[in-house]
C-alpha cells in the first residue's frame, strides 16, 4: 500500500500561476501594511487556490517483483582444456546457491557452447546470449550479470557504446599466467604459379614466457612434408613455397610444442591456395600433314597459358629427289635439342600420326620412353600409321604403348561409345551428348580406326564392334595416351552434327599433365561451416572406408554412399573447427585430403590463455568486478572453488571489492490498483473557503 498527493488543477497551469503570484504579492502586501484582516485574508485565498489546483490523494495498492540476475557459463570448446569445463559447472552452482539467500531475486543461468553462439569472426559471443536472456525484462528490474568464463570474449561492448544500467561481474576460469603457443598466418596468397615462389607471412607467440628462441614449423602441401623452417618466435616472418600442382593446395603449418602449453590445437593453421600454370610447353610433332593436324594445333593455341613447339616431317631422310640440301627452304629438324637435351623441359609431348621413317634414332625412343616414366606425359594421336609396318609400337615406346596394333583398319562409318570405365574416368564422364549405357550418343560419326587389342589400362571409348579407341595408362611416375583414329578433326567440322572435341582433348591433356581436378583416383574433402563433405572418385567397383582424423587427434571411419557411376559421397557434421584430414587406400597407394570446417582462423581455440583483460573495462565502467575462481588460479584435487560474497545493495555506485561482490536492489513493484479521494471538494471545501472569507470581512471591518 502506497499513498501519494497529485494536483489536477480546474484551470490551466498559466492561469494558476497568474493566481498564485498575485495572491503572494496581495497577502505580502496587506502583511507588510498590517492591515486589518490580512491574516485571514491570506488563508481565504490560500483557500481558494487550492480548491483551484484540485489536490486528490492516491493510494495504490502494490505487488512486489522480485529483481533477475543472469548468470552467463561459458561452455564454449576453449573450456575444454584442463579442469576448466567442470570449474565452470562448480562455480555456477556455487553462485545459484549464494544467490538463493538473497530474497525476491530471481536467478537465470544461460549456458554459451560453441556453434551456437560464435561472433561473426569465429570466437566467443558471451554478451549476445545475455541480451537474448533479458529480452524479455524491464532494465528496472536487472540485478546484475555475472560471467563464468576463461576472459576470452570476442563481443564485449567498448566502454562508451555500453550502456548498462546494471553491474558487470567476471569469475574467471584457468590461471593466471598460464602459457601457450600460437601459430598465425599473417598473410597468405589465394594465387599462385606452379612451382615459382609464392611469400607467406606467419608469426609465432608464446603467450606466458619471455620472447625469444626459435620455433620449428613443418608445412605440409596436401599431406605432404614440403618444408621445415625455423621461425624467431615474437616476429612476423616470410616463408616461401611452391605450389606443386594447378588447383587447389592445401596448405597446412604446424609449430613445434613449445614449454608447459595448455593446447595444441592452435599450433596449426591451414590455407588453402589455387595454383595457376604458367606456361605449359607442349612439344607437337606431326608425322605429316593431314586433315585433323590443324585442329589439333588450334586447340593448343587458342590456349595462352600453352607454349607450343610443333614440328611437321615434311621431308623424311628416305626421300631423295636430287635437290641439293643448301636449296631447300624446309627447316632441319632438331632431333638431337629436343629430344635429348630439352626433352625434360616439355610437360607433354603429341606424336600426331608418326612413324618410323628414319627421322629419329632408335636411342631417341628411349629417352621418350624413360621421359614418361620419369613423370613425362605422352599422346599418341594416330591413325592407320599405328597399323603400319614402321608402326612406333615397334620401338622402345612399344614397351609404354596400352595397345599393340593387329596391323588392321577398320574403315566404317561409327559413333565413339563411352565404355563403363570411361563412365566413371573424369577424362570422359559427363562428355556432352555421350551415350548412357547401351544407349548410342548424339555425336557426329568418325570413319576410321586402327584394330588393336589391349594389354594395360584403361579403354574409355570405343569404336565399331567394341575395338578400342581411346586408352589411358599410368607408366611408372608419368602417363600414356592412345588415340587410335584420326578423325577427331571431323566433330570440330561440325560433320553429321559434330561433338565435343574441345572438351575432350583438353581433359586429355590437363590429366596427361596430372592437373588433380582429373585424377580418376581422388578424394576431395570440402567444408562449408560445420559440415564435412567427402567425395571419393574411384575407377573400382567398391571403395573402403575414409579415416578421417580431427583437430584434437581423434579419428572416426567414414562410410560413403555411391551417387553415380565411379563416385561416392558422404556428407557430415563436425563438433569442432578446424583442420581435418582424410585418407584412404587407392590402387596406387595412399590418398589424402584435407579440409578446414568453420572459419579459417577459430579464435575460440587460436587464444586460449585465461585472462581479464578483455572483461575489466566493462566490469569498472558498471561497477562490477573481476575475480579468479581462486586466489592462486590453480585448483588442487577436492579444492572447492571460493566465490565472492555477494550483497544487494540500493543506492551504490561501487559493486565490487576485494572478496565481495554487489547486485542492485531494484525494489521493483507492480500497481495492482488505484483508489483517487479528492481532498478540497463539494460542500465541505465550500463551506470552509466561504468561512475564511467572512472571518477575513469581519476582522476588517472591526
Amino acid at each position: 500500500m502506497a499513498l501519494d498527493i497529485v494536483f489536477a488543477p480546474h484551470v490551466s497551469d498559466t492561469t494558476l500561476m497568474a493566481l498564485i503570484i498575485a495572491a503572494v504579492a496581495l497577502s505580502l502586501a496587506g502583511l507588510l501594511l498590517r492591515a486589518p484582516g490580512a491574516l485571514w485574508r491570506v488563508l481565504a485565498m490560500a483557500g481558494a487556490i487550492l480548491v483551484l489546483a484540485n489536490p486528490s490523494m492516491i493510494e495504490e495498492e502494490r505487488k512486489g517483483l522480485p529483481d533477475i540476475a543472469v548468470i552467463v557459463a561459458d561452455q564454449t570448446q576453449s573450456q575444454s582444456i584442463g579442469d576448466r569445463s567442470r570449474t565452470v559447472t562448480d562455480t555456477v552452482a556455487k553462485i545459484r546457491a549464494k544467490l538463493a539467500e538473497q530474497k525476491d531475486l530471481e536467478v537465470r543461468v544461460v549456458t554459451a557452447a560453441e556453434n551456437r553462439t560464435q561472433s561473426h569472426d569465429g570466437g566467443t559471443a558471451l554478451f549476445g546470449p545475455l541480451a537474448d536472456a533479458l529480452a524479455d525484462v524491464p532494465v528496472d528490474r536487472v540485478a546484475g550479470a555475472i560471467f563464468v568464463t576463461d576472459g576470452q570474449v570476442h563481443d564485449v561492448p567498448s566502454e562508451k557504446a555500453a550502456r548498462f544500467a546494471f553491474p558487470v561481474h567476471a569469475l574467471l576460469t584457468g590461471q593466471p599466467n598460464e602459457k601457450d603457443r600460437k601459430l598465425s598466418v599473417l598473410q597468405a596468397p589465394r594465387f599462385g604459379i606452379v612451382n615459382e615462389p609464392l611469400k607467406f607471412e606467419v608469426r609465432v607467440d608464446d603467450y606466458g614466457s619471455e620472447a625469444g628462441g626459435n620455433a620449428a614449423i613443418e608445412i605440409r602441401i596436401d599431406g605432404k612434408v614440403a618444408r621445415n623452417v625455423l621461425v624467431p618466435v615474437g616476429r612476423p616472418t616470410d616463408i616461401e613455397l611452391r605450389l606443386p600442382h594447378g588447383g587447389e593446395n592445401v596448405i597446412e603449418m604446424s609449430a613445434a610444442p613449445g614449454t608447459d602449453e595448455l593446447t595444441l590445437a592452435n599450433n596449426r593453421a591451414a590455407t588453402v591456395a589455387t595454383g595457376i600454370r604458367d606456361q605449359l610447353k607442349v612439344l607437337l610433332i606431326s608425322g605429316e600433314p593431314h586433315a585433323g593436324e590443324r585442329t589439333l594445333r588450334n586447340l593448343l593455341k587458342a590456349d595462352p597459358s600453352v607454349d607450343l613447339v610443333h614440328f611437321t616431317i615434311l621431308r623424311p631422310p628416305e626421300k631423295q629427289d636430287g635437290t641439293p640440301i643448301e636449296e631447300l627452304s624446309l627447316i632441319a629438324f632438331p632431333t638431337r635439342e629436343l629430344f635429348e637435351e630439352k626433352i625434360t623441359e616439355f610437360d607433354l609431348i603429341i606424336l600426331d600420326r608418326y612413324q618410323r621413317l628414319g627421322v629419329l634414332p632408335p636411342d631417341y625412343y628411349e629417352n621418350i620412353a624413360r621421359y614418361v616414366e620419369g613423370g613425362g606425359a605422352l599422346l599418341v594421336a594416330s591413325g592407320p600409321d599405328y597399323a603400319s609396318p614402321f608402326t612406333i609400337y615397334d620401338s622402345a615406346l612399344g614397351d609404354i604403348m596400352p595397345a599393340a596394333p593387329t596391323g588392321a583398319v577398320t574403315e566404317r562409318a561409327f559413333r565413339p561409345h563411352v565404355t563403363p570405365s570411361g563412365e566413371r574416368h573424369p577424362v570422359t564422364a559427363g562428355l556432352p551428348g555421350s551415350n548412357k549405357g547401351d544407349e548410342e550418343a548424339s555425336w557426329g560419326r568418325w570413319m576410321r580406326v586402327a584394330d588393336s587389342y589391349p594389354l594395360k589400362g584403361e579403354v574409355v571409348m570405343e569404336g565399331p564392334d567394341k575395338k578400342p579407341l581411346l586408352m589411358l595408362n599410368r607408366v611408372g611416375k608419368g602417363r600414356v595416351a592412345l588415340l587410335l583414329s584420326d578423325h577427331a578433326w571431323l566433330w570440330a567440322r561440325g560433320y553429321d552434327g559434330g561433338g565435343p572435341h574441345t572438351d575432350l582433348l583438353r581433359r586429355l591433356s590437363h590429366w596427361l599433365m596430372k592437373e588433380p581436378d582429373l585424377e580418376e583416383e581422388r578424394l576431395v574433402a570440402t567444408a562449408r561451416g560445420l559440415k564435412l563433405t567427402l567425395e571419393r572418385r574411384s575407377m573400382e567397383d567398391t571403395v573402403g572406408t575414409v579415416k578421417l582424423m580431427g583437430p584434437g587427434g581423434d579419428t572416426s571411419e567414414v562410410t560413403l554412399d555411391t551417387t553415380e557411376p565411379g563416385i561416392w559421397k558422404k556428407t557430415i557434421d563436425v563438433k569442432t573447427p578446424g583442420l581435418y584430414k582424410a585418407e584412404t587406400r587407392g590402387p596406387f597407394g595412399l590418398i589424402t585430403a584435407v579440409a578446414n570446417a568453420g572459419v579459417e582462423d577459430p579464435r575460440e581455440m587460436s587464444e586460449v590463455v585465461a585472462t581479464d583483460a578483455r572483461m575489466k573495462p566493462i566490469a569498472d565502467a558498471t561497477g562490477g568486478g573481476v575475480f579468479w575462481t581462486s586466489p592462486t588460479g590453480i585448483l588442487a584435487a577436492g579444492q572447492t572453488i571460493d566465490v565472492p560474497r555477494i550483497s544487494m545493495m540500493s543506492n551504490a555506485k561501487v559493486l565490487a571489492g576485494s572478496g565481495w561482490m554487489g547486485l542492485k536492489d531494484r525494489e521493483a513493484y507492480l500497481t495492482r490498483g488505484v483508489k483517487l479521494t479528492p481532498m478540497f471538494n463539494g460542500l465541505a471545501a465550500l463551506s470552509a473557503l466561504l468561512a475564511l472569507m467572512a472571518l477575513a470581512w469581519w476582522r476588517e471591518g472591526r
